[in-house]
């Protein structure tokens, strides 16, 4: 890298990639395999990393989206840094760069710029940055949406620098910055997991059959239940522990106080939707998913969340969904924002023959 005042040249394609913090060295070793001459420059912040890439962006990304990663969340290019002393010449160093960047966007595709910050302290505000580097796009001519863009401007600010690169969104893993899709609390919200599923809807794209039958093990206290009767699916929640009282009063619900083993040795309907985020092992929760998914209709899906261990996380993962490939679709894995150590699995029935 020279130093050209504001401006920092990059000498080579680089990316920022970001994990959960405990799982940044399995998002490497994923993105590494990918691309053989990928190397770490350094950590960012816990979980964003600054690498080199041994190719160029395009030919990367194309690589990526062919093998999505499980532990890497987001990804975005960088092709333009500046310098921040961090002091009221700030924004104007990050409008140089971001201008250096404006012939790489496409003024017929909408846009949005996507502000991160890295320091515990910040110079800026992800506000003044995103307005202020929108209103130069915007004056080029391209459309602002900041909902559904179909290409980004990523900023990223950590240890004095700005990092920043442009991207068409299917490239970078997600549409939320740094991966962190977040939603706002409902007053009716029974759990946090609620967001897991709403978080794997979106991001594997599954399609919720209104009017639809869903089967969620180990449903109690129901957050789970709640989201499919939000969509007007019915379900049968199973679960020996009593459900939040405003889904034990849902004609929609059935509530089956049992194990989900025993409910599965019992004959019953067949599902449209099978959800499973139990609390145990990895591979006895992948099992038993399996043998529930003999009760789904042939287009229907299943979600399920691997509970994985600190220790060996990457291994046990593998081995689950290594057994879930042996015998079903995978649809979309990944370790979401929010997931803790945890694996969120979609998958699809396996046509036979």
């Amino acid at each position: 890298m020279r130093n050209t005042g504001a401006l920092l040249s990059v000498a080579h394609p680089q990316l920022l990639f970001t994990a959960d913090p405990a799982a940044g060295q399995l998002a490497q070793g994923e993105l590494q395999r990918l691309e053989g001459g990928l190397r770490l420059l350094r950590w960012l912040a816990p979980g964003v990393g600054l690498a080199a890439l041994g190719r160029a962006w395009d030919a990367f990304a194309e690589g990526v989206r062919s093998r999505p990663p499980v532990f890497c969340r987001h990804i975005c290019p960088v092709q333009a840094m500046a310098s921040l002393p961090g002091d009221a010449s700030d924004l104007g160093r990050l409008e140089q760069a971001a201008a250096a960047l404006l012939p790489l966007l496409d003024a017929g595709l909408s846009f949005a710029v996507q502000t991160r910050l890295l320091d515990e302290a910040p110079p800026l505000s992800r506000f003044d940055v995103n307005n202020r580097l929108a209103d130069l796009i915007v004056s080029h001519g391209c459309a602002l949406d900041v909902r559904r863009p179909q290409q980004v401007l990523s900023v990223a600010l950590a240890q004095g620098r700005g990092y920043l690169g442009v991207s068409p969104v299917q490239d970078n893993l997600g549409d939320w910055a740094g991966g962190e899709r977040r939603f706002r609390r409902e007053p009716d919200q029974i759990s946090r997991a609620e967001f897991k599923l709403l978080e794997a809807i979106e991001l594997f794209g599954l399609a919720l059959p209104e009017g639809g039958l869903g089967l969620d093990l180990g449903a109690a206290p129901g957050g789970w239940t709640r989201i499919l009767r939000q969509q007007g699916l019915r379900v049968v929640a199973v679960d020996p522990a009593d459900l939040d009282p405003r889904l034990a009063a849902d004609a929609g619900v059935q509530h089956v106080r049992s194990l989900a083993q025993g409910y599965l040795q019992q004959r019953g309907p067949s599902f449209d939707i099978l959800l499973n985020d139990m609390r145990m092992d990895a591979l006895d929760s992948a099992r038993l998913t399996l043998a529930a998914m003999e009760r789904l209709h042939p287009q229907g899906w299943a979600l399920l969340t691997l509970k994985l261990p600190q220790q060996g996380m990457g291994r046990v993962a593998a081995e689950a969904l290594a057994l879930l490939d042996g015998h079903s679709s995978i649809l979309g894995a990944r370790q979401l924002f929010h997931n803790r150590n945890e694996v969120t699995v979609a998958l699809g029935r396996r046509k036979r023959g």
